[in-house]
């Protein structure tokens, strides 16, 4: 039952709905995604600097990658290509540029309804956008109890079994001692709040990800004749003008949708909690900053898995290797047998900082009921922990069959939501083009000309840029 629910879920109504809303939004923000694109790398610069008092949005988009990257760009695409054909990839492509102009308002959305916490760190979320935005706080409630099913309880345990059956394949090591060592090490992140579980994601994220680009670059390096093949194999097989890959038209289109939007999570609603915590001067910026994530994520870290393997010259159509296995064994077939290793490697990473992401997800759920009690927070953590043991030790194909069903359900939650506060979110991106065309370097959001918006005050004290004096040393229109 389950699984007919999810295909139908999946396969055809969220397919569908996804796509229709993220082409939308595409064509009526006039392709901000394209836009913006080299505003996009502008944000990596933050890695360098911090803001005293705040989380910056380096440190939210790095959160945000580290949920959306996870087995999914590793064992997710080797599935696409299995069952769909290398053309699956062309669609994960698409779907993801799409996708990108979903994620911008959702993410914009989130940070224009986030509310400021005692400590100055922010929460927000699509729960928050629900409630505040469109006064339905039944909806709200729905939500954030889907979000805290889905992500805070049944990823977590499906991230720990991931993680333990992976260093197990790779290194011999018992999911036992995977998993007493991962409740160490995820308990010390979690009881240090949202600025520890930022500042892991900071450091753990960028290494995790550049790692995995590099290996994928020896492998291109490796194979340099062959890329322009490879390339023209993808978008031939992508519209059935190479059938002997393996995989119709039809289930590259299916299958590289489907593994597109379920690794990049744009539009579920899981990314808007993260991008509400960062300080930006404009709930535009975060928008961008986000959709950036998407791009790392399908079109960076999706198509590295893709390239290994195709450039490789394991995969055969109908080959018995599947998944993980094809991903360890193209690696493995080019750069040798500590290929395999590194996959694992690779996996137990992205798994594991997914697990510190699921679990904010599950606070912030939390939070929006009650942000008082204490106790119940603690509960919570202890609650975590033992998920994160349980869940090594265990076979969770149920489980993650029924997390599936409620994360569909959350996305028809968000995605309704979206397409009611659609003006809002236009009117967002109108200030924020408005004052880029003006030539502000980093354009500042003001409150008092959305007075008509139930908004939080206090999240939007934009504090003062440090003048940049220009030639007679007067200060540049910009900066005032």
């Amino acid at each position: 039952m389950l699984g007919f629910l999810n295909d139908l879920l999946w396969n055809y109504v969220l397919t569908i709905v996804l796509v229709a809303i993220g082409l939308a939004f595409t064509v009526a923000s006039r392709f901000v995604q394209f836009r913006y694109f080299g505003r996009m790398f502008g944000t990596l610069v933050e890695a360098f600097r911090r803001q005293p008092g705040h989380l910056s949005s380096f440190q939210a988009l790095m959160l945000s990658v580290a949920g959306r990257v996870g087995a999914g760009n590793i064992a997710g695409v080797a599935v696409a290509i299995g069952l769909g054909g290398p053309g699956a990839v062309f669609w994960m492509w698409i779907i993801g540029l799409i996708g990108m102009a979903t994620s911008f308002f959702e993410c914009a959305l989130a940070q224009l309804f986030k509310i400021a916490e005692p400590d100055g760190t922010y929460r927000g979320g699509p729960a928050y956008y629900i409630e505040r935005g469109l006064r339905k706080r039944w909806l709200a409630v729905l939500f954030s109890a889907l979000l805290l099913v889905t992500f805070g309880f049944s990823f977590t345990a499906l991230q720990s079994y991931t993680t333990a059956t992976s260093v197990e394949d790779a290194f011999g090591v018992p999911p036992l001692v995977t998993g007493i060592v991962l409740v160490a090490v995820v308990g010390l992140i979690v009881f240090g709040g949202v600025r520890r579980i930022a500042e892991v994601a900071d450091i753990v994220v960028p290494v995790m990800a550049v790692g995995y680009v590099v290996v994928t670059l020896v492998v291109i390096v490796m194979n340099a004749g062959a890329v322009p093949g490879v390339l023209a194999l993808i978008v031939k097989s992508a519209f059935g003008l190479e059938p002997a890959v393996g995989g119709t038209m039809g289930a590259a289109i299916t299958l590289g949708v489907r593994r597109g939007l379920f690794s990049n999570e744009a539009g579920l609603g899981s990314a808007p909690n993260v991008a509400a915590i960062a300080y930006v001067r404009h709930p535009g910026a975060q928008g961008v900053v986000q959709a950036f994530s998407v791009f790392i994520d399908t079109l960076i870290i999706c198509s590295c898995t893709a390239c290994i393997i195709l450039l490789s010259g394991v995969y055969q159509p109908g080959s018995e290797l599947k998944g993980i296995e094809l991903t360890q064994a193209a690696l493995a077939g080019v750069v040798g047998e500590w290929g395999r290793s590194f996959v694992s490697v690779a996996l137990m990473l992205f798994a594991f900082t997914s697990i510190i992401y699921n679990y904010y997800l599950g606070e912030n759920s939390l939070n929006f009921f009650s942000n008082e009690n204490r106790t119940l927070f603690t509960i919570y953590r202890v609650l975590t922990l033992v998920l994160v043991m349980w869940g090594s030790q265990q076979d969770l194909s149920t489980v993650f069959a029924f997390a599936d069903l409620t994360m569909g359900l959350l996305a028809l939650v968000n995605l309704a939501a979206l397409v009611m506060l659609f003006r809002v979110g236009m009117r967002i991106l109108r200030d924020y083009d408005r004052q880029i065309a003006a030539g502000v370097r980093s354009p500042v959001f003001d409150a008092a000309q959305f007075a008509d918006l139930d908004l939080d005050r206090a999240a939007w004290i934009i504090e003062q840029e440090p003048p940049a004096a220009t030639k007679g040393g007067h200060i540049s229109p910009a900066r005032r």
